[in-house]
């Protein structure tokens, strides 16, 4: 599973996955300075229980490590995930 960088509007950018046109999955931000502002996750029904949305997450935040950014957990999905686990102490806000 690929997952692509887009920018949707000034500061707001997504991880996307889409398969022959249609987005199944996607988790966006706000880019704020060095914190990306974690906002939306969504996992169309094709593909739930499968683990895609802590994928994209895994994959947002390697994203912030390597550009040295910090997440803020807005959306409830990150909220849950960042309480739940230590692997993201390193890059919370």
């Amino acid at each position: 599973m690929e997952f692509q960088l887009q920018q949707l509007a000034d500061k707001k950018h997504a991880f996307v996955y889409e398969q022959e046109g249609e987005r199944l999955a996607e988790i966006t931000w706000q880019q704020k300075g060095q914190v990306m502002v974690m906002d939306h996750t969504y996992v169309s029904d094709k593909l739930r229980g499968q683990g895609v949305a802590k994928k994209l997450l895994d994959h947002a935040a390697a994203y912030a490590r390597e550009q040295g950014y910090k997440m803020e957990a807005v959306c409830s999905y990150v909220v849950a995930a960042f309480e739940k686990s230590d692997a993201y102490n390193d890059v919370k806000q």
